[in-house]
C-alpha cells in the first residue's frame, strides 16, 4: 500500500480549518434558514394584521348602514363587501363588483377566520396577493369584508434579507475559516518544534532534549514528559555502554593471562610445567565462568523478569547457606531468633546470603557473624565482619557493577565486582533494600525483607 493511500494528502492544519469552516457554515446557513422564515413570517403576519385592521374598520361602517360604493381607498389594498350569497355589495375603486375576489372554497377558508394566498392574475396582477376577511352583518344578515393585500414588498424584503443573510453568512464562515488557521498554526507550531527537536535527536550518545513550550498547557506536559523519557532511556543507555564497556574490560584481563600462559607453553615447552599451565589455565576459565554466570544473573535480575515465589523462613535459608560453603577462611557465626518468613525466591535469597558472607569472608580479619530476626514487619539479616570499615563515601558505590575496593584491585581476593550489585537487585526485586551501618570497626551489611505470614507457594 503506497503512502498516498496510507496517510491523508492535506495536513492536520488544513483538515482541522476545512472541518471548522464546513460546520460554521452549516451552522449559519440553518440559522439564515431559520430566521428568514421567522422573518417572512413575520411580514406576512403584519400584512394580515394591516389587513385586518381595514377590515374591521370597513365592517364598522357596515355594521352602521354606513357603508359606500367605492369603499373608501386602502392604498394598494382591494377590499369588497360580499353578503351571504356570495354578492358583492361595495368594492374599492378598480375593485370588481361582480366576482368577489375568492369564491368556493378560498371563500368559505376566509369565512371561517383563515387567510388564503390568491394568485395575482385573478385580480389582473402580476404579483401575488394574501386575502383576509373580517365578518359584518348589515340588517341582520351576515357579510363578510374581504381585503386582498399584494405580497409583492414582503417578498421583495424576505429576498434581500435571505441576499444579505447568505452574503453576511458566507464572510462570517471565510472569517472562522481564516481564523481557525491562525489559531490552529499556532496551537500545532509547538507540535512541529517537537517534532523537529525529535528529528535532531540521534542515538550518538550526545544528550538532547526537546523544546519545551512556554505554555503551561498539555503540550508542555506533554514535552515534559517525553524530556523525562528521554533521560531515562539515555540514562539507561548510558549504564548500558558502561556495562558493555566494564564487561569487556573485565573480560579482556582473564582472557589475556590464559593467551599468555598459553603462548608461553608454546613457545617453551621444556621451559613450563604442564600440569601448573594447565591449572593456571583452568583457574582462569573459572574466573571467567564466573563473571559471564554473574553478568546473566544480573541482566535477569534488571530485567525483573518474574520468578516463583515461595515462604522462606530466612534463618533456615542462612544456616543452609553458611554450611553449603567449603572451608571458609575465617570461622562463620550464624545467629537467629524466631521465625523470620519471606515471600521470595530461595535460589535468588540464597544467593543474596551467599555474595554477603563471601564479601565478607573475603575482608574479615577473624571472624563473620550473619544475624537473622523478625521486628514488626521486616525481616533483617545482617552481615558483619571485623575487617576495615567501608568508608561513608563508598557506601553507595559499592553496591555499582565492577566496583572494588581492595588494595591494588586485586582480582583473585576482589571477586568479580559483580556480588553487591546482585545483592542490591536481589534486595529490590523483593521490595527490600540493603544499606551498610555506620559503624567505626568493621563492616556490617543490612538486608531489609518484608515479612510475611502463611505457608505454601505464592
Amino acid at each position: 500500500m503506497s503512502d498516498s493511500v496510507r496517510s491523508p494528502k492535506h495536513s492536520l492544519r488544513a483538515r482541522l480549518t476545512f472541518a471548522v469552516t464546513v460546520v460554521a457554515m452549516v451552522g449559519i446557513a440553518a440559522a439564515s434558514g431559520i430566521t428568514v422564515l421567522l422573518i417572512e413570517r413575520a411580514l406576512v403576519g403584519a400584512l394580515d394584521d394591516a389587513a385586518r385592521s381595514y377590515g374591521q374598520d370597513t365592517a364598522v361602517l357596515v355594521e352602521n348602514d354606513r357603508v359606500t360604493n367605492p369603499l373608501p381607498g386602502a392604498g394598494a389594498a382591494i377590499a369588497q363587501v360580499v353578503d351571504a350569497e356570495d354578492r358583492v355589495v361595495a368594492s374599492t375603486p378598480g375593485g370588481d363588483l361582480l366576482v368577489p375576489i375568492v369564491a368556493g372554497d378560498s371563500l368559505d377558508a376566509v369565512r371561517g377566520g383563515s387567510a388564503v394566498d390568491l394568485d395575482g392574475t385573478r385580480l389582473g396582477q402580476p404579483d401575488p396577493y394574501r386575502v383576509v376577511g373580517v365578518p359584518a352583518e348589515l340588517e341582520g344578515e351576515p357579510h363578510i369584508v374581504l381585503v386582498a393585500v399584494s405580497l409583492a414588498e414582503q417578498r421583495r424584503t424576505a429576498q434581500l434579507f435571505r441576499f444579505v443573510t447568505f452574503g453576511a453568512g458566507l464572510a462570517i464562515a471565510l472569517a472562522v475559516g481564516a481564523l481557525s488557521w491562525y489559531i490552529t498554526g499556532r496551537t500545532l507550531r509547538p507540535v512541529e518544534e517537537l517534532r523537529r527537536g525529535a528529528a535532531e535527536i540521534t542515538g550518538t550518545g550526545e544528550q538532547r532534549l526537546l523544546p519545551v513550550p512556554a505554555a503551561r498547557d498539555e503540550l508542555h506536559r506533554l514535552a515534559t514528559t517525553l524530556n523525562d523519557m528521554l533521560r531515562r532511556l539515555e540514562d539507561a543507555s548510558a549504564r548500558q555502554r558502561a556495562f558493555v564497556a566494564d564487561a569487556a574490560h573485565e573480560l579482556r584481563s582473564p582472557i589475556a593471562a590464559l593467551r599468555t600462559e598459553l603462548e608461553v607453553a608454546q613457545a617453551h615447552p621444556d621451559a613450563v610445567d604442564p600440569q601448573e599451565t594447565t591449572r593456571d589455565a583452568l583457574h582462569e576459565v573459572e574466573r571467567m565462568g564466573r563473571l559471564v554466570d554473574d553478568l546473566l544473573v544480573l541482566a535477569r535480575l534488571e530485567e525483573g523478569r518474574p520468578a516463583s515465589t515461595w515462604l522462606v523462613d530466612m534463618g533456615e535459608l542462612a544456616e543452609t547457606t553458611v554450611r553449603g560453603l567449603r572451608e571458609p577462611r575465617v570461622p562463620i557465626t550464624v545467629e537467629t531468633g524466631t521465625a523470620a518468613p519471606v515471600h521470595g525466591s530461595p535460589e535468588a535469597l540464597s544467593r543474596l546470603i551467599h555474595n554477603l558472607v563471601n564479601n565478607a569472608i573475603r575482608h574479615a580479619a577473624t571472624s563473620v557473624t550473619v544475624e537473622v530476626s523478625a521486628a514488626g514487619h521486616l525481616v533483617e539479616v545482617r552481615v558483619s565482619n571485623d575487617g576495615p570499615p567501608i568508608p561513608r563515601r563508598h557506601r553507595e558505590r559499592i553496591f555499582e557493577r565492577f566496583t572494588r575496593l581492595d588494595n591494588a584491585r586485586s582480582r583473585d581476593a576482589g571477586g568479580t565486582g559483580l556480588g553487591l550489585a546482585i545483592v542490591k537487585q536481589i534486595a529490590l526485586s523483593h521490595g527490600g533494600d540493603v544499606t551498610v551501618e555506620d559503624r567505626d570497626y568493621g563492616a556490617c551489611f543490612i538486608v531489609r525483607l518484608p515479612a510475611r505470614g502463611g505457608a505454601g507457594q505464592a
